[in-house]
């Protein structure tokens, strides 16, 4: 058989991103979770950013958190993450 008909190798699918957390018991971990789920979610690893963190989508243990990470997007014009606090806000029931 041609190697002009051979299938070809799929490229490898890339690595899930790595978020940098404090250790679990620190008392910034929530508020670094909410960053992380945030920008797991501005990239479309919100899987990812779950299971890192232990949170999921919409958790309202973070909503606090959401609510500055917003603020502080609003301030500096970025709307993207605008966009997915928001989201994130209406499944926790809030938005």
């Amino acid at each position: 058989m041609s190697r002009a008909f051979a299938p070809k190798d799929d490229p490898p699918d890339p690595p899930p991103p790595a978020y940098s957390l404090p250790d679990r018991s620190d008392p910034g971990y929530d508020a670094a979770s909410a960053a992380a789920l945030l920008q797991g979610a501005r990239v479309g690893e919100t899987a990812s950013a779950e299971e890192a963190t232990g949170f999921r989508w919409g958790d309202a243990a973070l909503i606090p958190h959401v609510e500055r990470l917003l603020a502080d997007a609003r301030n500096r014009g970025d709307e993207r993450l605008e966009q997915v606090a928001g989201r994130f806000l209406r499944a926790a029931g809030t938005g």
